[in-house]
């Protein structure tokens, strides 16, 4: 038997949720396949002239063979069949196939990580400081930087002490610090006492790596400043709210995931270090309902998360955060080089997301993004449409400030940002 053959017959081979990035190397262009859960110890290379290979990973095609038929149809291009058995056999090693070798895998890492004593920092060290005062000092930097000339501070036109009343809500960044940090600044800035004042807080951040409803952990959080742990409690009944079994089948994403980790590291910091009980979540988007006429609150999980969380704050003083930046544009995410004029639409329509998100109004919120079917690609959708819902009625909100960050060396790209308290 030919040596290839157990790699042609790898069956309906679907790549796994990578992080894919282009890359040079002595003249030869890559993609990158980076593993957000980390299955394997290395990244896998792959020559760009096999993207159209990677493309039809899709479970849909029987194997190797179907893959080269779909090559030389689709795309013209004519590949041998061992070829292409070498190209899955590759990422079957890599754990990058959703099959029986990377299920086994993720099963073996969350024995790993829930045997450890805490959800470790994956991004300290490296996006910011792992020393503690070295972090105090960047972070408290960042109040004193300006927001760039394409943004605006919002918080020099407001009266702070009345801004910082009564506030139970929070939309937060989550890009890095670099881009991000003088509207994080402002944003907590305005949430400092209610972090203080917090017996429970609800962190909502956008999973960047999968698509589920609702991904929990019953992991505390570890930050440069200390534990944030997890009110396991809270974390069950949202659990047995969303289905145990989908609740959890995500969970090693919380592992690499930046979007709450770079958010618990400004709530303790706004907290000078004291820790608060956390419930972090993380959340796929709202467009499996884009093709519904009703409201995703009538979605019998979302109702019942909203609700168990609200039955909580009655108890405790609760704080929630929506980690979420706004739009995605550009060349960096698929789409077309940001011109002065697109720049003016983009910041028109992210103007009239605020509008509605400061107003309390989740449903206008959501309506305007499935009106558009989502085309500025905004990563906050679910996080800020859950805050407002379980904020309720009467919640009003104020920005505190507006970014738009470069995203591309040609500056033909960009990642928005705001900041908004709700009380």
């Amino acid at each position: 038997m030919p040596v290839f053959a157990p790699r042609i017959h790898l069956a309906f081979p679907k790549l796994r949720a990578v992080d894919v990035q282009t890359r040079h190397q002595n003249g030869h262009a890559y993609y990158l396949l980076a593993d957000p859960l980390e299955l394997a110890e290395d990244s896998l290379l792959v020559p760009q002239a096999f993207g159209p290979v990677l493309a039809l990973c899709d479970g849909t095609l029987a194997d190797a063979a179907a893959i080269r038929y779909a090559l030389a149809r689709r795309y013209q291009m004519t590949v041998d069949v061992e070829t292409v058995g070498d190209v899955l056999a590759a990422l079957d090693e890599a754990c990058l196939l959703e099959n029986e070798r990377s299920a086994e895998a993720i099963q073996r890492k969350i024995v790993e990580y829930r045997a450890l004593p805490a959800r470790p920092t994956s991004h300290a060290g490296l996006a910011y400081p792992d020393d503690p005062a070295a972090l105090t000092r960047l972070l408290d930097s960042y109040l004193h930087k300006p927001i760039s000339p394409r943004g605006v501070d919002d918080s020099l036109h407001r009266n702070g002490s009345a801004l910082r009343r009564d506030v139970r809500g929070i939309f937060s960044p989550h890009i890095d610090y670099t881009r991000g940090g003088p509207v994080y600044a402002r944003t907590w800035q305005a949430g400092e006492e209610a972090a203080n004042d917090a017996e429970l807080v609800i962190l909502i951040g956008t999973d960047h790596y999968g698509n589920d409803l609702f991904t929990l952990t019953r992991q505390s959080y570890a930050t440069p400043f200390g534990l944030l742990p997890t009110d396991t409690d809270v974390v069950d009944e949202l659990a047995q709210a969303a289905g145990s079994e989908a609740a959890y089948a995500g969970e090693m994403r919380h592992q690499r995931e930046h979007s709450l980790e770079l958010v618990a590291v400004w709530l303790q910091h706004a907290r000078r270090r004291k820790p608060v009980a956390l419930v972090p979540v993380l959340v796929g988007g709202l467009h499996r309902f884009f093709g519904n006429s009703s409201s995703p609150s009538a979605d019998s999980r979302i109702r019942a998360f909203v609700e168990t969380v609200q039955r909580h704050a009655t108890h405790k003083k609760t704080l929630v955060v929506a980690s979420g930046d706004l739009s995605h544009v550009g060349p960096a995410f698929g789409g077309q080089p940001l011109t002065q004029a697109s720049r003016i639409r983009l910041r028109s329509a992210d103007d009239g997301l605020l509008v509605q998100m400061t107003a309390g109004d989740g449903e206008g919120f959501y309506r305007s993004i499935r009106g558009v079917q989502d085309r500025n690609n905004v990563c906050g959708v679910t996080p800020g449409y859950l805050t407002l819902k379980i904020l309720g009625e009467g919640v009003r909100g104020a920005r505190l400030a507006y970014d738009t960050c470069s995203a591309d060396e040609a500056d033909t790209s960009a990642v928005t940002i705001g900041g908004v308290v709700f009380g």
